[in-house]
């Protein structure tokens, strides 16, 4: 099969890597896609780095910056942000065919609304809690050990059932801990309340998600984000876990050195993902006629802060 990941951030070296040393058969192929073509060419001479616990090592990943030339896939892995799945699937289009599978990586529930821009593809979508950060330009450090869930959110023929599970079969022999949900939406809102209550703290905060948990009134303020945002999956018939509190502090902990997403785009001067985050949660909300005070001070404080860069 035909893999082709789509962005070189950090989620997308981070697969890369460990699904190519995965493959140790050579049973399927790898392209790792980038819209810049000079990135795209060191990148594919200088390999992709990998680094855990101190120990670096190097895999050799096929980088482009032509999906024409690239060919049609098997399986697309899009893990770009949220912002730019439209403007991504479009780029993408020459990759996608009717049997191929679009597996979505985003933050947030924002990118829900995308999967009717894949034309004859088949849309999936997945979470993770795995941590990575950018070292350098093909350079990633995982900097935390999670879980990931792929599914669907309706009906799909038995071919894509098929090529979503050769995904979690390499995702489990890369070390990368994966499992396929039959509730792929509640995945996703669960992950989105352990991200309302860590992104935008951490990225206005500057800090770790460790240091939530120890920075004076920090975990009133999270704990009135992650409840305002179960209010609002409850009211739209959403399965959230009633402990997702405790879950968002003890990924906090597991975590306690990981820079988070968000931080790493202010830190870096790039557009958040505040939107598709706490944003959602605000947006859902209103519709709803439900207060969001808490969320919607923190958009604020992070859309703030991003106009003193962008």
């Amino acid at each position: 099969m035909h893999f082709v990941l789509v962005g070189p951030g950090a989620l997308g070296c981070l697969l890369a890597s460990m699904l190519v040393r995965a493959d140790r058969d050579g049973k399927h192929r790898f392209t790792l896609l980038d819209h810049n073509a000079v990135r795209a060419q060191k990148l594919s001479t200088k390999g992709i780095v990998y680094e855990y616990k101190g120990i670096q090592e190097r895999a050799a990943v096929p980088v482009s910056s032509s999906p024409t030339e690239t060919g049609q896939a098997d399986v697309v892995i899009l893990c770009v942000k949220s912002y730019d799945i439209k403007r991504c699937l479009g780029f993408c289009s020459p990759l996608l065919g009717p049997e191929t599978l679009v597996l979505f990586m985003q933050n947030g529930v924002a990118h829900l609304e995308a999967e009717t821009l894949t034309g004859n593809a088949t849309p999936a979508f997945g979470t993770t809690t795995e941590g990575a950060n950018m070292t350098g330009a093909g350079q990633v450090k995982h900097a935390g050990r999670g879980l990931t869930q792929f599914g669907f959110l309706g009906p799909v023929p038995d071919c894509a059932e098929k090529k979503l599970t050769t995904v979690t079969e390499l995702f489990n022999a890369s070390g990368l801990k994966s499992r396929i949900s039959s509730d792929i939406l509640s995945r996703l809102w669960t992950k989105l309340m352990v991200n309302t209550g860590i992104n935008g703290l951490t990225a206005t905060l500057d800090c770790t998600n460790g240091e939530l948990l120890t920075l004076p009134g920090v975990q009133e303020r999270m704990k009135k984000l992650v409840e305002e945002a179960m209010r609002v999956a409850k009211a739209c018939n959403i399965h959230v876990p009633e402990d997702s509190l405790e879950i968002t502090r003890d990924v906090c902990e597991k975590t306690s050195t990981n820079i988070s997403s968000m931080l790493q785009d202010v830190r870096s001067g790039r557009r958040t993902e505040i939107d598709a985050i706490n944003g959602a949660v605000v947006a859902a909300a209103q519709k709803l006629g439900i207060d969001t005070p808490e969320n919607s001070t923190l958009v604020q404080q992070v859309k703030d802060l991003e106009k003193t860069y962008l």
